[in-house]
């Protein structure tokens, strides 16, 4: 692993990098009936899976392009005329200074006039954390701005409700693992139920990724869980935003 003085410097220094652009998915408050977030997905110029853009990655261009993420996704959001809340994707461990890596953001987001409390940024819960201080002062750092954090792909990951407590995030996502097929599986839906009534006591927002069918959101919204995400509403739109009324369809078929 790299100095922290190395890294920041890396951070700091001009890289080419390969080509990539964004895609957004909207998350729908299904009691409200309105989009109320976009996560912004890395994609390639010709729509190629994240999967293939992240493979480019080495310790050379690491740090270059999670700041040239947050920042190409802010300024899309932008121009794109985001007017709800903007999900990023970070990596933790391209983040070694936290009040260092942190300026671009808030660069474009002055920049721009895209409005810093409505960002959030996204932990993989299932990436494995090697030094829990160092991403709690990620945490601390990225609060003292306005920012929420969310942690993905809930339930999948390395240390499940232990992370919860030591990271505490304003937001769980819980991962298309669980959420597939629920509205036919009682195990999935009462482990479902019972992390929608456990954010309702720690005031956490409780999101479901990967719904894909009109019964598995049915089967989310007896629960009490509110917030989806999936291809039932949209897929990723590539450089652009889903049609609010093609979004929002599915609420009223259910």
């Amino acid at each position: 692993m790299r100095s922290t003085s190395t890294a920041c410097f890396a951070c700091r220094t001009e890289v080419d990098l390969f080509p990539f652009t964004m895609a957004f998915q909207p998350v729908v408050d299904v009691v409200a009936g309105r989009i109320v977030a976009h996560e912004a997905l890395v994609r390639g110029p010709a729509g190629q899976s994240a999967g293939q853009v992240l493979s480019q990655l080495d310790d050379q261009n690491l740090y270059a392009f999670d700041q040239a993420c947050r920042v190409r996704a802010i300024e899309m959001a932008a121009r794109l005329g985001v007017d709800c809340d903007l999900n990023i994707n970070f990596l933790p461990y391209a983040v070694y200074e936290p009040r260092a890596c942190i300026r671009r953001t808030l660069e474009a987001a002055r920049r721009t006039g895209f409005p810093l409390d409505r960002l959030t940024f996204e932990i993989v819960e299932s990436e494995r954390i090697a030094d829990l201080d160092h991403i709690q002062t990620i945490i601390q750092e990225y609060r003292r701005h306005g920012f929420r954090i969310a942690l993905d792909d809930f339930s999948t990951g390395y240390s499940g409700l232990a992370r919860l407590a030591d990271l505490r995030p304003d937001i769980i996502k819980i991962d298309r693992a669980l959420v597939q097929g629920c509205d036919q599986d009682r195990v999935r839906l009462a482990i479902i139920a019972a992390l929608v009534g456990l954010g309702a006591e720690l005031g956490i927002k409780v999101v479901a990724e990967g719904v894909e069918r009109v019964g598995e959101a049915a089967a989310l919204r007896g629960t009490g869980l509110r917030f989806m995400q999936g291809f039932l509403f949209s897929p990723p739109v590539l450089e652009g935003l889903a049609d609010p009324a093609r979004a929002l369809a599915p609420l009223r078929r259910g």
